[in-house]
């Protein structure tokens, strides 16, 4: 069959499609797999309470129901969830924006398609534009949203070794080059699939770097500040007007209702609002309606401060003594816990290929994620990103420690 050319570069199943389907099959067909490779977020009781008395004060109000199945929104986005948003950001963390700075999108992914292909890619003057990512590993989800080839460039990062099996990536500054077919920056904080938070420091330089080039930082703070605030260390949230900021509903626990959010100047913002128009008419109402009132009364911080955040932190924890226990014979490390869902895990002896771990541990009933799909745009086969993989530690714990037995056992006949 022939498909256009737009068609033809989603005709494939490679990366986040055949990942994302290999783990809607195993849930659809067998509730025996130990699913440690998606992203799922947590069911939390407490959260999860929330928003059921919410859910129930919109059918108790039969106007507001109607309004939320019945009528189309704008295509920026649920305009009282805007503003409620916009307030919150101003109070909370003093950051100069109103809602003219803010869009709503079908999901962060739809998001990041809009953003990388409005920034980089080939531009009607001729001009070729890519994405620079500073620091690989990076998010599996940007790898195949271009609408053209390479579009991404990605440098390795600097390794610090730590204690106790641990290990930290760095943004190595000394290497990173901007080059003029940079068109946008782009980093994750807390980083999926690593955890890794940037610090402040390496932030701070990257916004500078950005101001420099007269090109715009964009910052996915979906796990990040101030909600839902998945973070285990410093992490100052930044905000100047050469940022853009992309959140999301889903790690609040609402990954079904499909919100995200760009933060970020007046001009792009329109832009994004005409593509939603185009492309959606309007945006889905139930994601906001469900939150509104949290971000309106700041209760959402206290969700995040008092349920989100301690609830995965234990998790974490909880996961790294497994490991501790399982492979205290192995040559590993795990990049240090800073944040997100996830745990990233390095063996720097195994005598086969992260890919072949991946489908040695799906024959027995475990899916992770092997770490090579992680290094969009990085152009040279650093053996290192056929080491890693990245497991998800929010699943019921005795699916993980189960997990973390059969990796290890797997590892150890392949090391």
């Amino acid at each position: 069959m022939q498909f256009s050319r737009f068609c033809d570069r989603f005709a494939d199943r490679t990366g986040i499609v055949q990942l994302m389907d290999d783990l809607g099959n195993a849930m659809a067909t067998d509730s025996d797999v130990l699913m440690l490779g998606g992203g799922n977020p947590g069911h939390i009781p407490e959260v999860q309470q929330y928003i059921y008395e919410s859910m129930q004060r919109i059918l108790e109000n039969p106007a507001e129901f109607f309004h939320v199945i019945g009528d189309y929104g704008s295509p920026q986005g649920d305009i009282s969830f805007i503003h409620a948003l916009a307030k919150f950001l101003r109070r909370e963390l003093n950051w100069n924006i109103g809602s003219e700075n803010i869009v709503l999108t079908a999901g962060s992914q739809a998001g990041f398609f809009y953003l990388f292909n409005m920034l980089g890619g080939e531009f009607a003057d001729g001009q070729f534009k890519r994405i620079l990512l500073p620091l690989t590993p990076e998010y599996i989800g940007y790898a195949d949203v271009g609408l053209v080839d390479n579009l991404f460039i990605s440098y390795r990062p600097e390794i610090e070794i730590l204690d106790d099996h641990l290990f930290k990536y760095h943004v190595n500054f000394h290497d990173l080059q901007i080059t003029p077919d940079i068109g946008a920056i782009c980093v994750s904080r807390p980083t999926n699939p690593t955890g890794n938070v940037l610090t402040n420091a390496e932030l701070v330089h990257l916004q500078e770097i950005a101001d420099k080039h007269q090109i715009p930082l964009i910052i996915d703070n979906a796990y990040g500040q101030p909600f839902p605030n998945i973070v285990f260390t410093e992490a100052t949230p930044l905000w100047t007007e050469n940022t853009i900021i992309c959140m999301s509903l889903s790690k609040l626990g609402l990954p079904g209702t499909r919100t995200g959010i760009i933060i970020g100047p007046e001009e792009l913002i329109k832009a994004i609002t005409n593509i939603n128009a185009v492309l959606n008419l309007a945006l889905g109402n139930f994601g906001p309606a469900l939150v509104r009132g949290m971000i309106s009364s700041g209760e959402i911080s206290k969700v995040c401060d008092s349920f989100i955040r301690p609830y995965y932190q234990a998790k974490s924890e909880q996961t790294m003594r497994w490991i501790q226990r399982e492979m205290a014979d192995l040559d590993y490390y795990v990049h240090k816990p800073e944040g997100a869902i996830f745990l990233w895990l390095w063996f720097p002896r195994m005598k086969i290929s992260s890919e072949e771990l991946y489908q040695r541990l799906k024959s027995k009933g475990v899916l992770i994620i092997s770490g090579h799909h992680f290094f969009p745009g990085l152009e040279d086969d650093w053996e290192h990103r056929h080491q890693c993989i990245r497991l998800t530690y929010s699943m019921h714990p005795a699916q993980v420690d189960k997990a973390i037995g059969i990796i290890a056992d797997e590892v150890r006949g392949a090391s």
